[in-house]
């Protein structure tokens, strides 16, 4: 009894321990398919990573995110919310995104997370806006001065938003994508035939890229360096108005042709041009937007400040001047998130009555006044911001009034006549300390 008894328990064990001999046909496909399942599921998670680990990142501490007070709590109350990213194209030659670099491109994006409709505003390069601490210069001098932070700042403290993420791209990036797109159709007008021709060269030089010129006005199917240098071109009237207008047109353009693309577009896409974007976006971050990505829909666009002048300047150069720049921020947050009713916080107040203090107050001019202007020195060849391009930091006496230039030893900038730099619109300190100015030169 005792044999038989030891016999039956090895012959249970054995049973038992083959679990998968004993399930069904049926049970055994479900396991190896679920098997194979999770090692897709596995691998596909590690291959979206390695893909999104091409992306420069730059983590930006919620501590050193400056928002106005009370601006959260109202943009809080707006439904399911809206998600706010700026978005910073860099004039760079050398694939530098960081600071040092000039953004010719300065856009505010707002997601709407409820309808998941998109709107942009541009920010006009040369509009006049405070840098911090009552810095009024022109605001795309942010970036060159502190990177995306302080160009992050500036936007959350003169337009009373909340923005804490952005994403960085060179244009040769865009004229890779759209490349990859196999392009775009735009229509050209006589008025921008030549300047672009003036500039594709350039630009296929700095993209490393081959073009043709444009022959005749009219729809037009671009590749990479036309459509860039489309976006790029201010020589025609209306200047940077009408610039940001086409460079709005061209992200447009960009989005519809992703949303039809396929998936392996898509991943040469990635491949390409993911190592020149930086951002403060985590993996997990573009992970769950990119989800919803065939729902969005661009919504309508403007540019900023909407009432405006420009003049130029002694110590600024040519800018645009906010009329003024708390109403323009009232009719932004109308435009973005549909409140007729905003009252700008007493930062945006006080910044509103600086610039007035700074420049006078101002009347508004009419689009067909503004759309005449025209920009005698471009942006791809001329110098920025007032001439200041090489400065690495701020100096303590940004605005010497004294003419004498800043303390050489901060790097500061006189708006005087300097010693070295009579007759120029600023004088840059040269390095040693003795407040001397060095010529300054004025740029459109």
């Amino acid at each position: 009894m005792a044999k038989r008894r030891r016999h039956r328990g090895r012959r249970y064990r054995r049973k038992k321990g083959n679990w998968f001999s004993r399930l069904s046909l049926g049970q055994k496909f479900v396991v190896c398919f679920g098997g194979v399942l999770i090692c897709f599921i596995v691998t596909g998670v590690l291959f979206v990573a390695a893909k999104l680990g091409k992306i420069e990142t730059e983590d930006i501490p919620k501590e050193d995110i400056i928002i106005n007070e009370e601006v959260e709590e109202k943009l809080a109350d707006l439904g399911e919310g809206y998600l706010n990213v700026a978005l910073f194209g860099v004039d760079s030659r050398e694939g530098d995104l960081g600071e040092g670099t000039r953004t010719d491109c300065i856009i505010i994006a707002s997601l709407n997370k409820e309808t998941k409709e998109v709107r942009m505003a541009s920010v006009y390069r040369d509009t006049i806006l405070d840098l911090s601490e009552g810095t009024l210069q022109k605001c795309n001098a942010a970036y060159s001065f502190g990177g995306p932070k302080m160009a992050i700042n500036m936007l959350n403290m003169n337009l009373d938003l909340d923005i804490k993420d952005y994403v960085t791209v060179d244009f040769a990036a865009i004229a890779e994508v759209i490349d990859l797109l196999g392009g775009v159709d735009i229509e050209i007008l006589m008025e921008e035939v030549e300047p672009m021709n003036e500039y594709i060269g350039e630009t296929a030089d700095v993209a490393g890229k081959s073009s043709s010129l444009i022959e005749a006005p009219g729809l037009q199917h671009l590749d990479g360096v036309q459509a860039t240098t489309y976006a790029r071109i201010r020589s025609t009237a209306g200047g940077d108005f009408t610039r940001t207008e086409r460079q709005r047109l061209v992200i447009q353009k960009i989005v519809e042709k992703v949303q039809q693309t396929d998936l392996m577009t898509i991943n040469q896409i990635i491949d390409t041009v993911f190592p020149k974007i930086s951002t403060s976006f985590s993996v997990a971050d573009i992970l769950y937007y990119a989800q919803y990505f065939a729902e969005y829909k661009l919504g309508e666009n403007t540019g900023f400040p909407i009432d405006k002048t420009t003049d130029t300047i002694s110590g600024l150069g040519s800018i645009v001047i906010p009329v003024d720049l708390s109403d323009n921020v009232r009719q932004l947050h109308e435009f973005l998130f549909g409140v007729t009713s905003y009252t700008p916080s007493s930062t945006v107040n006080i910044v509103s009555g600086n610039i007035i203090a700074r420049i006078g107050q101002r009347d508004i001019m009419s689009d067909d006044e503004l759309n005449t202007q025209i920009y005698e020195v471009d942006p791809i060849e001329g110098p920025d911001y007032n001439g200041i391009d090489n400065i690495d930091n701020i100096g303590d006496n940004l605005w010497n009034e004294d003419g004498t230039g800043g303390d050489g030893t901060d790097g500061g900038i006189g708006n005087g006549t300097g010693e070295d730099g009579t007759g120029n619109d600023s004088g840059i300190g040269d390095g040693t300390g003795d407040n001397t100015g060095m010529t300054g030169t004025t740029s459109q």
